[in-house]
């Protein structure tokens, strides 16, 4: 990419208004970097339209001059996918605040993309409805990063990623084109999906503007249990004995690592004496004896010695307090810079991947601390290497890169995925070749050229 001409701000200011272009240091290093860390943000300014309008303008812009655009939610991704490191306009979607529509006859909401989940979900209680997707970051994450990176969360096992709650999408293309994609309908087979090709391409194609997102009814009452167990082995087959018996919406596990610091960080109340694994598990319940029949399934694993202990929560408050010790874990390991892996197999595979996970992680790399969580249910697993007190940022982020690359194997081998939900952005495109074929990375690359001929879009993000 090209180093702008002279007046490119001029330009910028013309569109949006001299307050919505930003070129202070404090305020460029705050929008040039998402939860990852592990660059230095450098861009050039920050701009943040109010329209798509001025989003087309914009992207017609960066087309003449050649500059590099880099869309901007929450900034909440944890892949390097928001990363504005060598010049790079950003695009703030962070004005785009407005919900449209609801449409209850059709259980739709309709709202702009810089809407965050939290708000979405509350505009949807407002209505009698629902929107299950969910994840610990809801209060900052925005509605078009969830979609651009098609996020997952917390509620996966039982309703999907967030492609599956997408119904409609307004979208400005890297050539500057506006397009109105799928229009809030549940069938339209005419042709290639492109709202699909959309969902999940992390802003190297196009930037959201509005999106129509499907509702559910409200969701049917629902039990929160914390187990805990003596070996990680009996958290999938705890699962599935609790699957043979109960309808099962949520299912994440941690280790005592995580819990460990979490409960010291955060001040929070173990909820009993340690265990080294634990499953949190939330089951939807039916009839009046929905609770007798959660705490008969607790005593069966109990019984047949699949976990050692638990607590199941008696009311609203207790629930969300277990819910805490699983979703504090992120932000109390941020203290760490963490060198993170997502990865996934499926939970058929999941026992003999987490075994040779945990065999690889203690012989190749016993200097790294270790910390385990993630979304069982779905097959997910966030593995943290915890960065040693003294060790410079080269050499941890040079392990952290030999651990990702045998994780990578790994996940090759049994036919996962070396990003399950936190996208390639810049952290893990040296690792796509372990999920994605050459012919499909070349697939790949051309549809990015059909969509951004310049290259302006995020250049640099999933491949270089």
């Amino acid at each position: 990419m090209v180093a702008h001409r002279p007046g490119v701000l001029d330009s910028l200011v013309a569109i949006t208004g001299a307050d919505q272009v930003i070129t202070a240091a404090a305020e460029l290093r705050h929008y040039g970097v998402d939860r990852t860390r592990h660059w230095a943000p450098a861009p050039l300014a920050v701009v943040r339209p109010g329209s798509a309008a001025e989003i087309r303008d914009i992207l017609l812009l960066a087309n003449r001059e050649r500059l590099a655009v880099v869309p901007s939610g929450g900034r909440t991704g944890l892949s390097g996918g928001a990363v504005a490191a060598r010049g790079e306009l950003v695009l703030s979607l962070e004005r785009l605040r407005r919900i449209l529509a609801v449409d209850r006859e059709s259980a739709t909401l309709t709202c702009e993309a810089g809407v965050t989940t939290a708000e979405v979900q509350a505009a949807a209680r407002e209505a009698g409805l629902w929107y299950p997707v969910d994840f610990a970051s809801a209060g900052s994450s925005q509605i078009g990063g969830n979609i651009a990176t098609n996020a997952g969360g917390v509620r996966v096992l039982r309703h999907g990623m967030t492609r599956a709650w997408v119904r409609g999408l307004q979208v400005v293309t890297g050539k500057g084109e506006v397009l109105e994609l799928g229009r809030g309908l549940v069938k339209d087979n005419t042709g290639y999906d492109l709202m699909q090709l959309l969902i999940g391409s992390e802003g190297t194609l196009g930037v959201i503007c509005t999106a129509t997102l499907a509702l559910a009814p409200p969701p049917p009452p629902s039990a929160v249990l914390l187990l805990g167990a003596a070996e990680l082995a009996a958290l999938p087959a705890a699962l599935a004995a609790l699957r043979e018996r109960c309808v099962v919406c949520a299912c994440e596990f941690f280790s005592e690592t995580a819990l460990g610091l979490v409960v010291e960080r955060q001040g929070l109340a173990r909820p009993f004496a340690a265990t080294p694994w634990y499953l949190l598990v939330e089951l939807e319940l039916s009839g009046d004896n929905g609770l007798e029949e959660a705490l008969e399934t607790f005593e069966a694993l109990r019984s047949g010695g699949l976990v050692r202990d638990g607590v199941l929560a008696q009311h609203q408050g207790q629930a969300q307090a277990l819910w805490r010790l699983r979703e504090e874990i992120s932000d109390t390991l941020a203290a760490w810079q963490p060198y993170k892996n997502d990865v996934a197999v499926r939970t058929s595979r999941l026992p003999d991947f987490l075994e040779r996970a945990r065999r690889l992680c203690a012989e190749d790399f016993p200097e790294l601390e270790m910390v385990w969580f993630g979304h069982l249910g779905d097959g997910n697993v966030h593995i943290n290497a915890l960065r040693p007190e003294g060790w410079s940022a080269t050499r941890f982020t040079a392990l952290g890169e030999r651990l990702s690359a045998g994780l990578g194997d790994l996940v090759q081998q049994c036919g996962g995925s070396i990003s399950a939900e936190h996208g390639i952005g810049l952290l893990k495109k040296s690792l796509l070749h372990y999920s994605r074929s050459a012919a499909e990375i070349e697939l790949m690359r051309a549809v990015k050229t059909i969509f951004d001929p310049r290259g302006i879009l995020n250049p640099g993000k999933i491949f270089d």
